[in-house]
This record gives structure tokens, sequence and C-alpha cells, in this order.
């Protein structure tokens, strides 16, 4: 699973994340086997939904990780929140977060959603390295990270209550619309400027759609940038398209790749 973002997320006194500014130019990434995208310009303000549209094979989830500071780029110049990449990768791989990306954020199906959660608490407090949060009594800490998890649920829209049998329903139990609010809450927890949100509408019925992209406009709305790969983009979102440019029309090998060293991340 794809670690938590830092402590070094710069968020108000009430939790809330500050959104990452996006803008890049004639961004590109190339891999053995030809460029995985090429041409990429991006213009979003903090704060904004950011829609990679697409077919399968066009090099959006190489997008995706490539602005989240997962996976270098080729060409071309980028800025995450006023870092740069290629040059500042890890500081925009500190302040950003995956969800539903397969091969790096999959969901255990043999865990419960409270596993889920606790998991990626845990997590987020081995990262915040800050002198405050090493202050912390344990009580404390039990309490900073329920106080997460409610919050990153609210923000997702899952109500563990609804759940066939709550926050202790297994991941193999869930329908696909609430595993990808689950994996969106798991991505919140860290108080992330910037979500990356692979396949956000794969295999989902025209209602469902509506439901997630709206979830995610509310998300966005609260401050948190959100980048989610579809195939249609909805209204209003800053929409940026992709293409199939390696001559082959098989990106099959750089996705891989990229998602490998992404888990490793």
């Amino acid at each position: 699973m794809d670690g938590p973002a830092s402590g070094t997320t710069s968020a108000d006194e009430h939790g809330a994340a500050a959104g990452a500014s996006l803008a890049a130019t004639g961004f590109g990434l190339k891999g053995p086997r030809g460029w995985a995208f090429r041409g990429i310009d991006v213009d979003a303000a903090a704060g904004s939904l950011v829609a990679v549209e697409g077919p399968s094979g066009s090099g959006r989830t190489c997008l995706l990780l490539a602005l989240t500071g997962r996976m270098k780029p080729s060409e071309g110049t980028a800025r995450v929140g006023g870092m740069r990449l290629p040059k500042q990768l890890t500081a925009v791989r500190r302040m950003s977060a995956l969800a539903h990306v397969p091969g790096v954020t999959e969901l255990d199906p043999a865990l419960t959603v409270a596993e889920h959660l606790r998991e990626q608490a845990l997590l987020q407090r081995r990262f915040d390295g800050t002198l405050r949060g090493l202050l912390r009594t344990p009580a404390e800490r039990r309490a900073e990270a329920s106080l997460r998890i409610d919050a990153a649920l609210a923000a997702a829209g899952l109500d563990t209550e609804t759940l066939p049998k709550g926050s202790r329903t297994s991941v193999r139990d869930l329908e696909r619309l609430e595993a990808l609010r689950l994996s969106l809450a798991l991505a919140l927890i860290g108080r992330p400027r910037l979500v990356g949100v692979d396949d956000t509408d794969l295999k989902l019925a025209d209602a469902e759609r509506a439901e997630i992209w709206a979830q995610l406009r509310t998300v966005a709305d609260a401050g948190t940038t959100i980048v989610a790969v579809c195939s249609e983009a909805p209204e209003g979102a800053v929409v940026v398209s992709t293409a199939p440019v390696n001559t082959t029309n098989d990106t099959t090998k750089e996705t891989a790749d990229a998602l490998a060293e992404a888990g490793r991340a």
C-alpha cells in the first residue's frame, strides 16, 4: 500500500489540508517501449477537481503517478504546490496520496474496514515526525487517530454503519463504490494537499459515477486538490486529455514499471 503523506502536509487548526496548485507545460514520460504520454499541459488552482480523461492505454495512470511524484517525467516542466518536477519529486510525493491505484493501494480482501483504517492511521503516526506528535501521550495519539479516521470517512462519504457488519465488514464484502470510498478515505487520513484517484469511473453505473464525482468535488471544495483518472470527465472539472502516443499503442510495460516503482515509494 502506498505510504501516507508525511507530517510536512500543510493543514489549518481544524485539520483541513491546503490544496496544491498544478501547472505543467509539455509534460511527457518516455519508457523503454516509447512514450507513455506526451505534450500534456495543465493549469489548475489549488482545490481543483482535475479529470485525466482518455482511453485505456493512453498513459492516464502514468500521468497520475508523475503528477504525484511517483515517477520521473522525461520532458517538459511542472510545478505541484510550488514544487518543481522532476527536481523535487520527494517533496511532491510527501504532499500527495494515492487512492484506488491497482498494484499500489489495493485493499486486502481478508481485512476488515476497521483494520484497514487502523493500519493507515498507525502508518501516519509513524511518518509524523513533528516534535508535537512525539510528545503526545498514548491516549492523545489514539484520540488523534480516531479524529483523523472519522474526518476521512466523512470526507469520502463512507458511513460504516450502513455496511453489512459495520466497520467489521471485510473488504471482500464491499460493493465497488464502497471500496472506492474506503480507498479514498485511506488516502485522506494523511491530510494530503493532493489526492490522485485511478480508474474513478471503472465499472460503475451512471448513478454511482455521479455519486463519486459529487464526493470528489466536495473534497476539492474543502481544499484538497483531486486528480482523477476517468474515461469521461464530469461537467465543471479541469480536463486533461490523454491519447495514445506510442506507435505500438502499447504502454503496458511502462505502466507496470511505474506501478511497481510507486509501490516501493
